[in-house]
């Protein structure tokens, strides 16, 4: 999605504007920030970070105005201490990009438990919900984790829920979804996710996939609670018409016109990978995808297309782990 906006000569488009990675950003860093072998991602026409140029500084590390603090979702109902200095931040990327005639566009990997803060907070813009099933969402992870020895992505799961639980909301989820969290507790962020990085590399298949459907039925109710365009992944890559449709709401509610055919299909990628997904009891995740789902439907505010939008995913993430051994 970010790389069809970011070839619009109209848009500079900002990857991952909230990841820990920008703390430590150098110039010298950018030109490597590209796809690895154990990335999954396809190639780019330049580095991911190339947009933060402007606010690095030569023999300094970190992109001006950002806090590592920013790298972990919160799903407080109010703004934290912090976010006023993260809306300074993001909105210095935005009237940077303006200056220069261009439109910033953010490809947010931890932002939907912010999502009414954002919204709150720039409400010209518009912002996007993307869902794709859980079980193709965790499974590129997982991979990563068996084959490369990658946790990064088993582990955060782990993290957002466990920096969030003192909020009745998040604690509810882990409950409902039987996630076990790592049973330290640490003074620091930054030492909870070291411990959740340890926690992950041993972790307990199912619980895992119980942690990441908890944490996406959470981004789910809040991209529910209102997003400007709701964009299925799943659809995207099996249906052309789809994409068209998708290209014309973008451009009837942004004037930007990106082109999105040809998306790869990751439900049969998922599909296909079924026999590579080890340490997981696929049969059994039925009653995780049930609770998510309860959940939601528990909500205030969600309207009946989007819950049965979120149910359809989850009879399709039924399917597909019913694969997994």
């Amino acid at each position: 999605m970010w790389s069809r906006l970011r070839a619009l000569n109209a848009v500079t488009a900002f990857y991952e504007p909230l990841s820990n990675v920008l703390s430590d950003l150098s110039l010298a860093d950018v030109a490597a920030s590209r796809p690895t072998l154990t990335s999954g991602h396809p190639p780019l026409d330049a580095p991911y970070f190339n947009e933060y140029t402007p606010f690095l500084q030569e023999g300094a590390r970190g992109v001006a105005g950002y806090s590592r603090q920013f790298s972990i979702d919160r799903f407080g109902d109010l703004p934290d201490a912090g976010f006023p200095a993260l809306h300074a931040y993001l909105r210095n990327l935005c009237e940077h990009s303006t200056r220069q005639g261009s439109v910033p566009v953010f490809k947010f990997c931890r932002s939907s438990g912010r999502l009414p803060w954002l919204r709150h907070a720039f409400p010209d813009a518009m912002h996007v919900g993307v869902l794709r099933n859980p079980a193709s969402q965790f499974a590129s992870g997982w991979l990563l984790n068996q084959q490369w020895r990658n946790p990064f992505f088993v582990a955060a799961p782990f993290r957002v829920l466990g920096l969030n639980r003192a909020e009745p909301v998040v604690k509810q989820v882990i409950d409902m979804c039987d996630v076990k969290l790592p049973p330290a507790t640490p003074a620091s962020d930054d030492a909870y996710a070291m411990a959740c990085e340890q926690y992950a590399r041993s972790a307990e298949g199912n619980n895992a996939y119980r942690a990441f459907v908890a944490l996406w039925i959470l981004c789910a109710w809040r991209m529910g609670q209102g997003v400007d365009l709701l964009i299925d992944m799943d659809q995207l890559g099996q249906s052309g018409e789809y994409a068209t449709r998708l290209r014309a709401s973008f451009e009837a509610q942004s004037g930007l016109s990106p082109d999105f055919s040809g998306a790869r299909d990751l439900v049969e990628e998922t599909r296909r990978n079924a026999a590579r997904i080890g340490a997981i009891d696929g049969g059994s995740m039925r009653a995780v995808h049930s609770a998510a789902l309860k959940f939601l439907k528990a909500q205030s505010g969600m309207e009946a297309a989007f819950i049965e939008r979120v149910r359809e995913q989850m009879v399709l993430a039924n399917e597909l782990t019913a694969q997994w051994r």
